[in-house]
C-alpha cells in the first residue's frame, strides 16, 4: 500500500472506528454539579498533575491538559469496556455517567500548563522531520496530516504537544499490549497500530523528545 493510500485509509478507519462518538456528544454536562465535577477532577489531579499537566512518578501519567475531548471520551469509554488495557483507569472509568464523561473532557480541554520537559535534546531535530514528514520508506505518514502542524490534535485525534516524552515512548513501544484488545469492537486509536508497528525504537523517542516540548 502507498503512503497516501495508507493515510486515507487510517482516517477511513477512524470514522467508522468513532461511530459512537456522536451519541456520547449527546450527553448533557448539565447534569453534573459544579460540586460533583470538582470532587472528580481533583481525584484525577492526584496522579495527572494539579494542572493536568503530566506527573513522573513509578511511571509517567499523561498529560491531560489540553486534550481533544472527543479524544478523552473515546478513551475513557475503552478503559470502560476493556478495550484498552489499565487496571487503575479501568477502576476509574467504569463508575463515570456518560454526563460526568462529557464534563471530564471538557474541563481538561481548557487547561493549559507548560510542558513538563525533560526529554534529550540530541534528536529534537529527526522527531521533528518525522512529525512532519513521516517516514515514507516504513510507510508511516507524517504524524501533522492527523495531529496538525502544532501537534493540538481537532475531534478525536488527540493532542501531542507537551506530553510527557517518557509517556509517549511507553504508549508506542506497547501499543498492542494496551491497546485493541476488542478486535470486533475496535476504539479510534485503532489506526494508530500500524505506524506504532512501523516506527523503530530510535524513531519513536526521536518523535517524542520533539513532541514534549511545544506548548
Amino acid at each position: 500500500m502507498k503512503l497516501g493510500e495508507l493515510t486515507s485509509a487510517l482516517l477511513a478507519a477512524l470514522v467508522l472506528a468513532g461511530g459512537s462518538t456522536a451519541s456520547l456528544a449527546r450527553d448533557a454536562s448539565a447534569e453534573v454539579s459544579a460540586q460533583e465535577l470538582k470532587a472528580k477532577t481533583d481525584y484525577c489531579k492526584t496522579c495527572h498533575g494539579l494542572s493536568g499537566q503530566g506527573f513522573r512518578g513509578s511511571v509517567p501519567m499523561p498529560r491531560l491538559a489540553g486534550q481533544q475531548p472527543d479524544y478523552v471520551k473515546n478513551q475513557l469509554q475503552a478503559f470502560i469496556d476493556r478495550r484498552r488495557t489499565n487496571p487503575v483507569m479501568f477502576n476509574v472509568s467504569h463508575v463515570l455517567s456518560p454526563a460526568m464523561l462529557t464534563a471530564l473532557s471538557t474541563y481538561f480541554k481548557d487547561l493549559s500548563p507548560k510542558p513538563l520537559g525533560g526529554a534529550p535534546k540530541d534528536s529534537l531535530a529527526a522527531g521533528k522531520k518525522i512529525y512532519e514528514e513521516g517516514v515514507a520508506a516504513a510507510e508511516v505518514p507524517p504524524c501533522a496530516s492527523c495531529h496538525g502542524p502544532d501537534a493540538k490534535g481537532a475531534d478525536a485525534f488527540p493532542r501531542l504537544a507537551g506530553q510527557l516524552y517518557d509517556y509517549m515512548i511507553r504508549k508506542l513501544m506497547n501499543w498492542d499490549k494496551e491497546r485493541g484488545q476488542d478486535k470486533s469492537n475496535p476504539d479510534n486509536s485503532a489506526v494508530m497500530q500500524p505506524i506504532a508497528h512501523n516506527l523503530t525504537e530510535a524513531q519513536i523517542r526521536a518523535v517524542a523528545a520533539y513532541l514534549s516540548t511545544l506548548d
